[in-house]
């Protein structure tokens, strides 16, 4: 990608004036002068550009040049060099340095912009006599170039500090924006499962009577049949074993409608996973499924209902193996972690399918919501709220065609300002 073109700033353009403005004074005819103050302008035209492209060379690089600028303008202005008006050039390198670098890189590039404007000492001292006054001038002149270095510094390392620490609230603002986000989908997906379960159990209810007629029904005319019309025989069963999957589907909108009261119990959580893994390794029946378990060491006992919980472990695993119904990995992990403000252990079920569409991620919590032929769409609407019974949450994760990865969060305790304590 292509850095952005840099602008003309308009202190850029006051400080070429000022730049000029040293060009037109005395010695005006000084062909060197007015060369090396041309390529002042550019350096300070081109620095931005070059910190940004060389952020960690750029910087002295920048100082490099100007004081090797400062020491060509000194010595073609000065009969000697260190008696030349243009001395407080250097400041231009040492305010530099003390604007990208900290305190003591900043001094030592200050002492070194110092020791080469003393340089020119060396040449003067062959042809004037060096006494107190002098040395008092000179004194003066350095000492400013070193307060000069540490207000510039003191100034720029605060306001790099403040840079960063707006930094770091903009990034607690945006991930608390998150987390408000994923709260308010969180509660609209309960507001929905409320109040479509409670239209779930009302229609159930009104469904199973007339089904158990009709069940008692077909199971009469078979036993009369029996000996008669074998096509109507086989008609009754028809009706006896459809009305048997509807008794079925109707049981698990009950199941879902029914509130659920979770009994939680302080206990390890570990065994609840393994055995809803094994229970479902035990009835699979497609490919080869290959399960990686990652469990964080001396995991912490918390308030679970064992019933809930593997059935919610079950459905995902379920879930996942379908998935991958020609064979693939399952990789489970547990760990400890923090949610806002809460503590308590996170689980990761990642299998090796095709994935869950971005656009489907918030729907395949809603119930009645399927991609299977077959399916009511009513197992990760149970899960969500088993999650929810425990006051924990659930989402899903993973790009298409790389596996999906359902997330899965229980706290430790109600209590957020309890931590999780490992297990003796």
């Amino acid at each position: 990608m292509s850095q952005p073109r840099r602008t003309v700033s308009w202190l850029d353009v006051v400080f070429l004036l000022f730049l000029a403005g040293l060009a037109v004074l005395p010695p005006r005819g000084e062909f060197h002068k007015q060369l090396i103050l041309l390529a002042f302008g550019l350096v300070q035209f081109v620095e931005h550009q070059l910190i940004s492209r060389y952020p960690r060379l750029g910087p002295s690089l920048a100082v490099v040049l100007k004081m090797g600028l400062s020491m060509l303008l000194v010595a073609h202005t000065g009969e000697p060099g260190i008696n030349s008006s243009y001395y407080p050039i250097y400041y231009l390198p040492v305010v530099t340095a003390a604007i990208y670098f900290g305190p003591r890189a900043a001094l030592l590039w200050t002492l070194g912009a110092s020791a080469s404007y003393l340089s020119f000492l060396y040449p003067a001292l062959k042809e004037y006599e060096f006494n107190a006054s002098s040395a008092t001038e000179l004194a003066t002149r350095v000492l400013f170039f070193f307060i000069a270095a540490l207000l510039v510094n003191r100034f720029a390392v605060e306001n790099r500090r403040q840079t960063a620490l707006y930094q770091q609230l903009a990034e607690q603002l945006a991930e608390t924006n998150r987390q408000l986000e994923r709260a308010q989908a969180e509660a609209r997906r309960s507001e929905r499962l409320a109040a479509l379960g409670q239209l779930s159990a009302g229609l159930a209810h009104e469904i199973r009577n007339p089904l158990g007629v009709i069940k008692g029904s077909a199971e009469m005319l078979t036993q009369k049949l029996k000996t008669g019309d074998a096509l109507s025989a086989e008609l009754a069963g028809y009706i006896s074993s459809e009305v048997n999957r509807v008794s079925a589907l109707v049981t698990r909108f009950l199941d879902f409608a029914r509130p659920l009261h979770a009994d939680r119990k302080l206990q390890p959580f570990v065994p609840i996973l393994d055995h809803a893994l094994k229970a479902v390794a035990d009835a699979w029946q497609g490919g080869p499924i290959i399960v990686e378990r990652s469990y964080e060491d001396a995991l912490p006992d918390i308030p679970l209902d064992e019933g809930l919980c593997e059935q919610a472990f079950v459905n995902l695993i379920q879930n996942a193996n379908q998935a991958m119904e020609k064979g693939g990995t399952l990789h489970v992990s547990a760990a400890r972690a923090q949610k806002n403000s809460r503590t308590g252990i996170e689980v990761r079920l990642r299998d090796t399918g095709p994935g869950v569409p971005p656009d489907q991620r918030e729907q395949i919590f809603n119930p009645f919501f399927t991609t299977k032929q077959s399916g009511v769409g009513l197992g990760l609407s149970i899960v969500s709220k088993i999650l929810d019974e425990h006051r924990g949450t659930i989402r899903v994760e993973g790009a298409p065609g790389e596996g999906a990865c359902f997330v899965l969060f229980f706290p430790a305790e109600n209590n957020a300002s309890k931590e999780l304590a490992p297990r003796p």
